[in-house]
């Protein structure tokens, strides 16, 4: 879901910068040569580099430098550019479709299944086929798939649109506006900002101070794109250039590739840590709650199970980094420096960001304190949105233009209405009961079980190219089978839960925020899977060694 967050932020980026900054001037191609290489001769010092932004100017995280070029009158007219494909892509949607097909007519029907729940199984896998191989955008494909099932009779029309009165789901819109209200008040600019400040005089304190500010943002900024794009990858730049540290360069690892990587596999672990962190933490519990599993005071258990091994991983992930992919700068003795003289811009803390503030904390306080007075989840979002939209912080038009916030209620209520289908129709059982012979085959007692299916949840994350899609194809049918294996019923549903955070960081692709970190051009991609291998392998052990030990503690089994 995420992953589509990130269309709108750049869009609100890329405006308000037009709006502030006067076109460049045009040069020739030959005082830009010169220009060039006078850079690249002459030493310039941090501060002859780089300072913070005005009070009048926002960072732009997804635009690049530009000086247009003035072309001689002898050169050539450019090339047309190809002529995109019209409609879905030829390929993927043979492919996609035929998935479908092979499971509908060629592969025999098991007896304990129905006929509508094995058609209802064919039309689920081509759709999940297609978010993969994307024949289409994600919200069309999905509409395709739900346009299948009406018309073939394998859902009613109600039982087809039913999850889109789901609280959750509407839960995770909502979020999105959020987000949106913390860029554009600017106040997660300025809390990242303060801990700059407070923590930045060496790269390693540098990292610890923005992966603080992560975890102190994110359980009232539940989008780890938003975060990524809208808060810290900004700032992140600003103290690259600042220190010389340039995208596509040999000067990357100077200093920006170091805290692209911290922030990146940071961020996995403070979106398991809150509830309201990521928004398929949320739909995770309510997939839970229709197998039967229910979590008690979901917001307090949530973060009660995760606390010691999410901080554990939180502490040591800049130092682990640090030794493995180290830093050429070590010390930046001038970044707090430069971070207080950006504070001085942005001037006093605006009325706008007292109110998200104040927004945000009664809002977290209703999501843990919620069950007691009778005042669900998506109810306290929907106040703090109100009361948003009532003081002018967020106007309706900011609402409709998250583009991306309506796309994801329509093709995640698609999902999630069939996969409660085909629990309904048993085909979740079916399948959780054959994987769950087949492991006791091994005569493999339940936390070894608990290894093998955790472990294969999250490799099987490297064909998907978002979590909520994830966890929307494929969290019921793992839970069943952890059900069926034995395993405790919520410390199934917990471990999925934070394993669907922890994958968001092994590729590029992964999830939004790993678009958005790999998109400002610090990391290569070999260094994106190997150190997404290495992490991934560290958060197991002390996930699996701190966990299972606390887990014990608390009473989970």
């Amino acid at each position: 879901m995420e992953s589509y967050a990130l269309h709108s932020l750049s869009t609100s980026f890329s405006r308000f910068s037009q709006l502030h900054h006067p076109p460049p001037p045009v040069i020739s191609r030959s005082q830009f040569n010169q220009s060039q290489s006078l850079s690249l001769r002459s030493p310039i010092t941090i501060s002859q580099r780089f300072s913070f932004p005005s009070s009048t100017f926002k960072f732009n995280p997804f635009s690049k430098p530009h000086y247009p070029i003035q072309a001689s009158p002898s050169s050539p007219p450019p090339p047309p550019p190809p002529t995109p494909i019209q409609g879905a892509k030829p390929i993927p949607f043979i492919i996609s479709i035929s998935i479908g097909l092979i499971v509908r007519f060629l592969v025999p029907k098991p007896v304990q299944v129905t006929p509508e729940a094995w058609q209802l199984l064919s039309i689920f896998l081509s759709t999940i086929a297609g978010l993969v191989l994307s024949p289409l955008p994600v919200g069309a494909w999905a509409f395709l798939g739900l346009t299948a099932s009406v018309v073939t009779k394998t859902l009613t029309f109600t039982e087809a649109f039913g999850a889109f009165t789901n609280e959750v789901i509407w839960l995770i819109v909502i979020s999105f506006f959020f987000a949106r209200g913390f860029v554009k008040t600017g106040l997660g600019d300025r809390i990242a900002t303060f801990f700059v400040k407070w923590m930045g005089k060496s790269t390693l304190g540098l990292s610890y101070g923005l992966t603080f500010s992560e975890v102190l943002i994110a359980p009232a900024m539940p989008s780890t794109t938003a975060r990524a794009g809208g808060v810290f990858l900004p700032i992140i730049k600003s103290l690259s250039l600042s220190a010389g540290s340039e995208p596509a360069s040999p000067t990357s690892k100077k200093l920006g590739a170091y805290l692209i990587q911290n922030q990146f596999q940071s961020a996995g672990n403070s979106s398991a840590l809150f509830l309201t962190a990521a928004a398929q933490n949320l739909l995770c519990l309510k997939l839970a709650e229709e197998l039967g599993v229910i979590v008690p005071n979901p917001w307090v258990t949530w973060f009660k199970a995760a606390s010691l091994p999410a901080i554990v991983c939180l502490l040591l992930t800049p130092l682990i980094l640090y030794k493995l992919y180290p830093p050429v700068i070590k010390d930046t003795p001038e970044a707090p420096a430069l971070a207080a003289k950006k504070l001085e811009s942005m001037g006093p803390v605006t009325k706008n960001e007292w109110i998200m503030v104040g927004t945000m904390l009664l809002a977290v306080s209703l999501w843990i304190f919620g069950d007691t007075i009778g005042i669900a989840s998506a109810v306290a979002a929907m106040i703090g949105l109100s009361i948003l939209l009532l003081l002018g912080v967020l106007d309706w038009n900011d609402c409709l233009n998250e583009k991306s916030a309506w796309d994801t209620l329509a093709w995640f209520a698609i999902l999630v209405g069939m996969a409660s289908q085909l629990t309904n129709l048993g085909i979740v059982s079916w399948m959780s009961d054959c994987v769950a012979d087949n492991l006791r085959s091994f005569s493999l007692s339940w936390p070894a079980s608990l290894a093998v299916l955790q472990a294969a949840y999250f490799f099987i994350h490297y064909l998907f190219a978002s979590q909520t899609g994830h966890v929307g194809a494929l969290y019921s049918a793992f839970l069943a089978m952890h059900r069926a294996a034995g395993v405790p019923g919520i410390l199934a549903a917990l471990a999925l839960g934070y394993n669907t955070n922890l994958f968001g960081a092994i590729t590029h692709y992964s999830s939004g925020q790993a678009a958005v970190y790999y998109g400002a051009g610090y990391v290569d991609l070999p260094d994106i899977f190997k150190m997404g291998f290495i992490m991934a392998f560290i958060n197991a052990i002390i996930w699996g060694g701190v966990g299972s030990v606390w887990w014990k503690f608390l009473g989970l089994y």
